[in-house]
């Protein structure tokens, strides 16, 4: 039955707008599995043959960029401190944190940050509040988004194209890897902030 599903929602006319969906709004809330998604979508790219790859990488990476853009405007028309959310401890220092990297390395930091949920919302909004130049931030955020698109989806495409057992096996176990790195990731960081805090 699962197997059924997967395969209606690959060859849904659909399929790409629901991931497009998906990725721009996990630009925002960070329970939308956004990466979870363009990962399934690329192995069911290679396990059933639609869509297409090119157009998962492709959609994922218009939609993360718009997303990014999003935030950048927010963080830049709204500020910092206009809701309740942003003016708690673990934001706040996640914001500080981004504030001195853009100063130091806005090229380095808007590019890593797009591999790490929460990183990059507070890196997009503070790149925005921080008025780092919009033609500047449009092309490093294009070329992040892009490159974060093809690494989510072709780590589906890879399990799909190794391990047997069709296209349950291979979303689940190339969502499961993709999602581990990702809570790794976010963990280290997660570390390093704490760190940063206790030292400042």
């Amino acid at each position: 039955m699962l197997e059924d599903l997967l395969s209606t929602v690959a060859m849904s006319p659909w399929a790409l707008s629901l991931l497009f969906a998906l990725v721009i709004a996990d630009a925002f809330l960070v329970v939308v599995p956004g990466e979870a998604a363009v990962t399934a979508f690329g192995a069911l790219a290679v396990s059933q043959g639609e869509p297409a790859l090119w157009a998962v990488v492709a959609v994922a990476a218009v939609a993360a960029a718009c997303g990014d853009a999003a935030c950048y405007v927010v963080g830049r028309t709204i500020g910092l401190e206009r809701w309740g959310w942003m003016r708690r401890p673990r934001v706040r220092a996640a914001f500080a944190w981004s504030r001195t990297r853009l100063e130091r390395r806005a090229a380095l930091v808007l590019f890593t940050a797009r591999f790490i949920p929460f990183a990059r919302l507070a890196v997009n909004l503070t790149a925005g509040a921080s008025r780092v130049p919009a033609p500047r931030y449009l092309a490093i955020a294009s070329c992040a988004a892009l490159a974060w698109a093809a690494y989510q989806a072709f780590i589906g495409a890879t399990v799909a194209a190794l391990l047997p057992g069709g296209p349950v096996v291979a979303v689940v176990v190339s969502v499961a890897l993709a999602v581990g790195i990702g809570v790794a990731i976010d963990a280290i960081l997660a570390r390093r902030l704490r760190g940063r805090t206790t030292d400042g």
